[in-house]
């Protein structure tokens, strides 16, 4: 096993959707509802189009070129936080490649990023509770520490 991290490209858009949709079946079969409506073709676009404006930052863990895992930030604004930081919206490691370390090494580059942009923290939301305590436990693990209330979304119907 060799495993290196890098920043991912426009070239890696396919891989990326893959391992998306990785992540959200596996959320979604473990708390038994449908909570994400995932297209694969569409969530590579999409990506495309993300890494083409700069608003979208992904580092993809690679064993010999094989893409194991991903962890994804984008720069967010807020008073609380003292103006920008970064926000992790997706981090996932293939199955088999769990407990060796590489969700570590994943976070590890995305606190390297966070400092290169001048980001005071780095925010990130757990899937839903108790299904995903151990989700909550390696981050801990890795110093986030709790600082608020669940997630919560509303969709926006657009015209």
């Amino acid at each position: 096993m060799q495993i290196d991290i890098v920043q991912a490209t426009q070239n890696d858009c396919h891989n990326l959707s893959v391992l998306t949709g990785e992540l959200l079946h596996e959320i979604m079969d473990t708390i038994g509802i449908q909570a994400f409506n995932f297209d694969q073709k569409a969530t590579e676009v999409k990506a495309q189009e993300l890494f083409s404006k700069d608003l979208y930052f992904v580092f993809i863990a690679k064993d010999r070129g094989e893409a194991i895992g991903f962890i994804s930030l984008y720069e967010s604004y807020a008073l609380y936080a003292e103006g920008a930081y970064g926000t992790i919206p997706e981090l996932y490691v293939k199955k088999q490649y769990r407990s060796l370390e590489i969700g570590k090494k994943l976070l590890d580059k995305a606190k390297e990023f966070a400092s290169s942009k001048h980001w005071k923290r780095l925010e990130v939301t757990t899937p839903p509770l108790p299904e995903f305590e151990r989700t909550l436990s390696f981050y801990e693990d890795n110093h986030f520490e709790i600082s608020g209330g669940r997630k919560l979304k509303t969709d926006i119907k657009t015209f």
